[in-house]
């Protein structure tokens, strides 16, 4: 018996005991969910670098909104950032090695646990910098970005840009004198809140109101006896990729690749120099692109694109020009909405830059550059349907940001349909590139031949 009651009484005393572990166990599973968010706080999805010449950009992608503080510091030059809610991870780890020898701004970055919930990165510049430091909501795939812009404290000047490449060129001398002689229509930065300062030798002048422009102008003065400058914007580029292909391919690559092969043709003609609004892979705000265009006074602006559909039938060739009055297909309207949001796409500081200047610029398109626009789109689909097939036989029309130099002839080239499996192979041919690119130079003399006025020896 007595060894009965034992028994019974330890029985008690284990079940009892097993309650009270389960009630331990299920308060500790209830808290789970709440602590590691205390303690690690926000993650980091991915860091990119994106060097360039006109700047570079560091982005770190995260799944919440931080909030972040930064200064500069002199002697040695460094930039230093207090990102809040953050914990050192593997993700930023490889920020470091991120950074390429040859990057024009940025020699290292160090990476520490400044306090327990902020993260200090401190980066060692090659040159003094004018950094802005933004952050970006979740759209399209990306989810938070923090965004850190360097750029030098002295832009580059699209003239010398392309005095630069114009080494050992008879031409060189002509771009000098005009860099020298001409002002800008308006003062332009080159990007988001950097105004571009006067070249050496000019004194800073106010800008002229615009004028109006005639549909063939007569050359000013200070045009004359200079070659035709040809203004190339390859589309999207850094953080915007543009469309992909099915087998992978981005837009933003091959518009380049396009790009350069065309800048070259218009580089081995006697009268004609062009330009490009970006030369590697970077990102360039839709307003930059075309302040760029006006600042170098270009005779004419071409956007080169990859179209892309829901539907991997949809192919050809296209060529639009702005519309002020509605699109002139629902397609056309679709993609014009889908370009214009490349700002944020790719990331643009909108409290950077005035918004009022940046409005009054794209509100004055006039007739006579859309209807210059549409004579030279033509010419050019003509040339470009000899080599692939045509999507529409007629120039489109639509509100496209980046075509609203209201001094400037401008046109958005769909090379083709990168969704499309076909033209996407074709797009990455060498060969095919070169035959665009040769299409659309023939366009673009056509078109200056056909109005004396403009073609300028």
């Amino acid at each position: 018996m007595a060894n009965d009651s034992c028994s019974s009484a330890n029985g008690i005393s284990a079940a009892g005991l097993s309650r009270r572990r389960l009630l331990a166990t299920a308060t500790t599973l209830f808290a789970l969910p709440v602590i590691p968010r205390l303690a690690y706080g926000a993650t980091i999805l991915a860091v990119r670098t994106w060097p360039a010449d006109e700047y570079t950009r560091v982005t770190l992608e995260m799944d919440s909104e931080l909030k972040a503080e930064h200064f500069t510091l002199e002697n040695p030059d460094r930039l230093v950032v207090d990102i809040e809610g953050l914990s050192m991870s593997r993700a930023l780890n490889d920020l470091v090695s991120k950074i390429r020898p040859n990057d024009p701004y940025i020699a290292s970055v160090r990476v520490a646990q400044n306090r327990p919930d902020v993260i200090r990165l401190v980066i060692d510049l090659k040159q003094p910098i004018a950094p802005q430091v933004f952050t970006l909501k979740p759209f399209d795939e990306y989810k938070y970005r923090l965004v850190l812009d360097l750029y030098p404290k002295i832009a580059q000047d699209p003239l010398l840009a392309i005095m630069e490449s114009a080494d050992n060129d008879p031409l060189a001398d002509i771009l000098e004198d005009l860099a020298q002689n001409a002002e800008p229509s308006a003062p332009i930065p080159s990007m988001p809140g950097q105004t571009l300062p006067p070249m050496a030798n000019v004194p800073k002048q106010p800008a002229p109101p615009p004028a109006r422009v005639d549909p063939l102008p007569t050359p000013s003065p200070s045009r004359r006896g200079r070659p035709l400058l040809i203004a190339l914007d390859p589309g999207h580029g850094g953080e915007d990729p543009g469309a992909i292909g099915p087998g992978g391919t981005r837009e933003k690559d091959i518009v380049l690749q396009i790009a350069k092969r065309l800048k070259k043709m218009i580089d081995a003609q006697p009268n004609m120099r062009a330009y490009m609004t970006r030369d590697s892979d970077f990102f360039v705000p839709l307003h930059v692109r075309v302040q760029k265009a006006r600042r170098i006074k270009a005779d004419l602006f071409v956007s080169i694109h990859a179209d892309a559909w829901i539907k991997p039938s949809a192919r050809g060739s296209s060529v639009y020009a702005l519309s002020q009055n509605g699109a002139s297909s629902s397609a056309a309207s679709w993609l014009a909405k889908r370009e214009n949001e490349a700002d944020l796409i790719g990331g643009v500081n909108l409290g950077s830059h005035n918004k009022q200047i940046a409005q009054v610029l794209l509100d004055l398109s006039t007739a006579a550059q859309i209807n210059s626009s549409v004579k030279v789109g033509h010419g050019v689909l003509g040339e470009i349907g000899k080599v692939n097939r045509l999507h529409k036989r007629q120039v489109e029309r639509a509100g496209f940001a980046v075509l609203k130099a209201p001094d400037i002839p401008s046109i958005l080239v769909e090379t083709a349909f990168i969704s499309n499996p076909e033209e996407e192979r074709l797009l990455r041919s060498a060969s095919h590139q070169t035959k665009l690119a040769q299409a659309m130079l023939s366009g673009i003399s056509d078109y200056f031949s056909a109005n004396p006025t403009l073609a300028r020896a």
